[in-house]
């Protein structure tokens, strides 16, 4: 009987020892980002609470800049995680070989346009268009037309107007440059950028400078009515006003070729200590939740079509333009080529 008495004694304790057990510490993801992004609090705590995990951003300047240190840092990674490489910037990061392979299952919700490694070492995350956008009220107040080409920025109406990213640092800035690219050829661009040097266009660093420290438009106090942003900025400036205006203080000039369509990838850090989790993280990023929390969080569009857009999006994105392109091949070949010789036009 006192055995017996012992034995079921130990194995309350042992009971009560597991049941008093410390649940395992949540393991931290690491994602690195660009400044511009951004992402609502609680959905981000859907995918902590789902998977006991600890997410910290690690914001790292404009995606140029984040790129450069992710590759800079790719024998000693950073993050698990690195999100806002895009199309102008994408043969960059695949060159230098940060990126671990991933074929997410969510990639089959994703169109066949928007995959641009056949590797799956970067997958597609969201697209919008880089374009011009203006001030309404600075030019309804001077009865300036809009200029609805990339010659009419060149005309005395519209000196000292402009406000550009640098394309070494900026990827929006990169765009721009791609879409006078497309348009003037490499052998007509940089006359193109004299030109509008001499007519007094302004480079920012980042397009967080440009648009709230150089550009004119409600969220901006500079000078400049005219600044290199996206498609979806206008419904930006109607959501964040309070109160919220009948009609979008910022316009975008959609004329056709004076846009550039961009897509953001995910990849997954060679070198991650927590590649399951930042598996997950990627797939996360691609399903519905996050894909259709992102339109109001940075302003771009989803790539999974299964997701919806907002009601902003269909009355101040304009639906009908013909945006630049250029080959991603060519892209990759002459890039580094293409800046240098724009930096030594504009910049020295």
């Amino acid at each position: 009987m006192k055995r017996l008495t012992f034995l079921l004694s130990v194995f309350a304790l042992l009971l009560a020892a597991c049941g008093g057990a410390e649940p395992a510490a949540p393991a931290t993801l690491t994602v690195m980002t660009h400044d511009s992004f951004s992402v609502s609090e609680e959905v981000v705590a859907a995918f902590e609470q789902a998977n006991n995990a600890e997410v910290v951003f690690l914001q790292s300047g404009d995606a140029g800049s984040a790129l450069n240190k992710a590759i800079l840092s790719k024998d000693a990674p950073l993050a698990d995680v690195f999100f806002g490489v895009d199309n102008t910037f994408l043969s960059r990061a695949l060159e230098a070989g940060i990126f671990e392979p991933y074929k997410s299952p969510l990639e089959a919700n994703i169109p066949r346009a928007f995959i641009l490694d056949p590797e799956y070492r970067a997958l597609p995350v969201d697209y919008g268009d880089v374009c011009l956008n203006y001030d309404v009220n600075w030019f309804k107040e001077r009865g300036l037309a809009l200029p609805q080409s990339f010659d009419d920025l060149l005309k005395p109406d519209y000196k000292d107007l402009l406000v550009v990213e640098n394309p070494a640092t900026s990827s929006p800035g990169l765009a721009f440059l791609l879409a006078t690219i497309a348009k003037f050829g490499e052998d007509g661009y940089l006359d193109y950028w004299a030109a509008l040097r001499d007519n007094g266009v302004k480079v920012a660093d980042g397009w967080e400078t440009a648009y709230y420290t150089d550009f004119s438009g409600s969220s901006g106090r500079g000078p400049r009515p005219l600044v290199v942003s996206y498609a979806s900025s206008p419904p930006a400036e109607v959501i964040f006003a309070d109160p919220r205006p009948a009609e979008a203080p910022t316009g975008s000039i959609v004329a056709d070729g004076m846009c550039f369509s961009q897509i953001e990838f995910v990849g997954i850090l060679k070198g991650t200590r927590n590649r399951a989790l930042a598996e997950k993280w990627v797939d996360f990023m691609l399903d519905t939740a996050f894909q259709e929390d992102m339109p109001l969080q940075m302003f771009v569009f989803p790539v999974n079509g299964q997701a919806k857009v907002p009601t902003e999006f269909e009355l101040y994105v304009p639906s009908s333009y013909t945006p630049a392109t250029l080959d991603p091949a060519l892209i990759a070949a002459n890039r580094e080529k293409w800046i240098e010789d724009w930096t030594a036009t504009v910049v020295r």
